[in-house]
């Protein structure tokens, strides 16, 4: 086979290999928003929306309803346009995660990280905040940092939020919670448009803000 015809084989798999993961994440993130549109109006009335790319989709809400005041959404997808990229999420553990971030009407009384070490964006939330001298323990199998003489009471906080946290996601890649803005950061997989109710699943983060911001 001349050099010609390998490389011509090498660019039609790669062109077919690009294709065929865009479209897979771009309706993978179809189906996700428009499940999310049976929700979104419990946090707020107008939505921005972009794709940055085709492996992540960003929603906004400037003006969300109490207890929260703002809040970010992030589609993060396994990048499966490129086929090197592809090998390089499966060799981080890396898989598609659904990203909030938000301004709370009431910040909490803790800054505090509960991540999972195994997974990637986990991973870097706590090497990040380890590199500023956090202290770490384990919180029920994921692990658990705050800064130094407050891990008591980040652990009480998570005691405090374990019911409401529980209601709006049975798994957590990474929870994060800040006195400065934005106060709450939380990971988690893609909740399943077939079996889950977006208004319930909305409703249950709300309800979490509620809590954090309790006293």
């Amino acid at each position: 086979m001349s050099t010609q015809a390998i490389v011509i084989i090498a660019v039609v798999i790669f062109m077919g290999w690009f294709a065929l993961g865009m479209v897979y994440n771009l309706r993978r993130g179809d189906r996700l928003l428009k499940w999310m549109q049976g929700g979104l109006p419990l946090v707020g009335q107008r939505t921005t929306f972009r794709w940055l790319g085709t492996s992540v989709a960003e929603l906004g809400i400037a003006r969300a309803k109490r207890p929260l005041q703002r809040l970010d959404i992030l589609l993060v997808f396994k990048p499966r346009d490129v086929f090197w990229m592809t090998l390089l999420a499966l060799a981080q553990g890396r898989d598609d995660v659904l990203i909030f971030r938000a301004h709370l009407s009431t910040p909490p009384l803790v800054d505090l990280e509960l991540a999972d070490p195994k997974t990637w964006s986990g991973r870097a939330a706590l090497n990040r905040v380890a590199a500023r001298g956090w202290e770490a323990t384990d919180y029920h199998g994921l692990q658990l940092m705050a800064p130094k003489g407050m891990l008591g009471l980040a652990s009480a906080t998570l005691d405090r939020l374990a019911g409401p946290m529980q209601a709006f996601a049975p798994r957590y890649v990474r929870f994060g919670l800040y006195k400065s803005a934005p106060n709450l950061e939380i990971h988690v997989p893609f909740p399943n448009p077939q079996r889950d109710d977006a208004r319930a699943y909305f409703q249950c983060l709300q309800d979490l803000a509620g809590a954090i911001g309790q006293r």
